[in-house]
């Protein structure tokens, strides 16, 4: 077993200050994922990207991984999170469904 590695993380001031996304679009192709997150107002048909990440394949099985872990933690702490069905909502998290 190999001992645990101490990662130091720099989180810069402008990163630290966080973007809000209520939209997210991903898309992939063989080799790697990629995530924008962008802001829409409601009654607007324009979004703007704020953030772009691009993930290996991998990368993104363990972030989905980690995320789902979290949301349990946090349901179990907080009680459920209320997920509208997806024809019911206009703003959301989406994926690209052409692939």
């Amino acid at each position: 077993m190999e001992p645990k590695r101490e990662i130091k993380i720099e989180l810069p001031q402008e990163a630290g200050q966080g973007v809000y996304s209520n939209l997210a679009i991903v898309v992939h192709s063989a080799s790697e994922f990629v995530i924008d997150f962008t802001r829409i107002m409601p009654g607007m048909n324009r979004a703007k990207v704020y953030s772009r990440i691009i993930l290996a394949p991998i990368h993104a099985k363990a972030l989905a991984k980690t995320l789902e872990e979290n949301i349990k933690k946090y349901e179990e702490k907080f009680g459920e999170i209320k997920v509208e069905k997806k024809e019911d909502h206009k703003i959301g998290f989406i994926r690209d469904e052409t692939k």
